[in-house]
């Protein structure tokens, strides 16, 4: 499937990324560097410009614009909720008309290309750019954890205009199926909604999905990728096999030539391997620990609280000494029971909130 992005390369452009292509072995690089920069100055845009204004014209109350650290979660957070939902719909709709990715075999899955889904890792490519620069100025609020995620997904979507692994782009960027779920999850807290109806049901999808898309599918698409690259690394195509794709007269772009930039294919280099497998166990491990902060979050507000409390003494400032220790002792001596109001739980109970992550979003 040939790339469906709106505008096509800009000639300069690809001219001036062609020798950087050429030095780091990114072939279709130049074909989507505009789709990445595009990407990045698009959610620049909605941070800089579009989160600020949209927040204070129908959220004035509740939008810190005073405050930098809440200020920056909230514009990332509208940022991302704008991302997760557009990629999502992407990639889902590339995965449903792409024919040729959805025929690839484990060669053309390791070496193969479509240009919808180099759009969808160009996209992809753009966002992290943003997230990179945002995580890195924002060091302080964000921490390590959202700049590992963010270095660990830019490096992996970069492989792809090797092309390599092109295939599963639109894979794996299935993860940011629950994204959009927890940041409406997050803005319901800042917005006085914490236990609404709302927020329940929210907050229902927000668990299955993380749980089905984050950590079933994206540990089964992991298994699947270890498996083709231990066979890429031990051996390639055969050249008749490649021959019976590539068209080697051919100048341009065939959307049934899933190999085009695979004339020479050979073994995948081990450091190649070993490095994406770096990456991918990178973001794994954030979601399945991000998961168990969740689980954290359930035990330590399910746990029985100790309800009785002793009761401070006040003495009176014109009693005397005596009968201040007197009346001390006594009331010392009487237990008092402190009922305290115990709200129900509820959905929201299962979600950790902004402090217990300390990460900041889950991205």
């Amino acid at each position: 499937m040939r790339d469906p992005f709106p505008f096509p390369p800009i000639p300069a452009l690809a001219k001036a990324t062609q020798p950087w292509a050429d030095r780091l072995s990114l072939p279709t690089l130049p074909l989507h560097v505009h789709e990445v920069i595009g990407a990045a100055a698009f959610y620049t845009f909605v941070h800089v410009v579009v989160s600020p204004i949209v927040s204070n014209l129908f959220f004035s109350k509740y939008y810190p614009r005073h405050s930098r650290s809440k200020k920056a979660n909230w514009d990332t957070h509208v940022v991302s909720l704008v991302q997760s939902t557009l990629i999502n719909v992407l990639a889902l709709w590339v995965m449903y008309a792409d024919k040729e990715r959805a025929a690839m075999d484990w060669e053309q899955r390791i070496w193969g290309y479509t240009g919808a889904s180099g759009m969808i890792q160009a996209l992809a490519c753009g966002y992290f750019v943003w997230d990179l620069g945002i995580t890195l100025m924002n060091f302080d609020i964000f921490g390590f954890g959202l700049l590992a995620h963010a270095v660990s997904a830019l490096v992996v979507y970069s492989f792809g205009f090797r092309p390599f692994l092109n295939y599963y782009s639109t894979t794996f960027i299935l993860y940011e199926l629950s994204t959009p779920f927890l940041n409406i999850h997050w803005f319901f807290d800042k917005l006085n909604m914490t236990g609404s109806r709302a927020q329940l049901y929210n907050g229902i999808a927000l668990l299955v999905t993380f749980f089905c898309c984050r950590l079933i599918w994206g540990t089964w698409q992991s298994i699947a990728v270890y498996k083709d690259m231990w066979q890429a690394v031990h051996r390639a195509p055969t050249p008749q096999y490649i021959q019976s794709y590539y068209n080697t007269t051919s100048s341009t772009l065939d959307a049934e030539n899933v190999i085009l930039f695979a004339a020479k294919p050979e073994p995948i280099p081990v450091w190649l391997a070993l490095l994406y497998v770096a990456s991918n166990l990178t973001l794994n491990t954030l979601n399945w620990f991000w998961f168990f902060k969740m689980i954290s979050a359930v035990r330590k507000r399910f746990v029985p609280q100790d309800e009785t409390k002793e009761e401070k003494v006040d003495v009176a400032a014109g009693k005397g000494e005596t009968e201040a220790k007197s009346t001390a002792t006594e009331q010392a001596k009487r237990p008092v029971i402190v009922n305290r109001h115990r709200r129900q739980n509820s959905i929201e109970d299962l979600i950790p909130d902004n402090e217990e992550l300390r990460e900041g979003t889950i991205q």
